[in-house]
């Protein structure tokens, strides 16, 4: 546990400390567009992991679920297939649209 709150530590100073450093100046007329540093890379990136990890832990829990539930009543087994399996086509669809929508935002999120 300790060594979780030293992770999130670091990460939480290195996101503050890549503030000022990718911070844009005036823009200027023959410099190059330095509009993807403006954090929607770091914002997008933060959304698709997230996105990932939630899918990755609820087709667990939905897998696990059915297992178990499953070697308890085996008479009913096929029902809870066929249910399992709506269920995840049903998270599958949340996480694409999510990933969809991360994908989108990237380059058009101003600061």
């Amino acid at each position: 546990m300790k060594a979780l709150k030293v992770l999130f530590l670091v990460m939480v100073v290195l996101l503050v400390a890549v503030g000022p450093v990718l911070a844009e100046g005036g823009a200027s007329a023959n410099g190059p567009d330095h509009s993807f540093l403006s954090g929607a890379g770091i914002g997008v990136g933060l959304g698709c992991a997230l996105t990932i990890i939630g899918a990755g832990y609820g087709f667990g829990k939905i897998g696990s679920s059915a297992l178990e539930s499953m070697a308890r009543q085996p008479e009913v087994a096929g029902r809870i297939q066929t249910a399992m399996l709506i269920i995840a086509a049903l998270l599958e669809g949340a996480t694409f649209f999510s990933l969809i929508v991360c994908f989108l935002l990237n380059g058009n999120a101003k600061w």
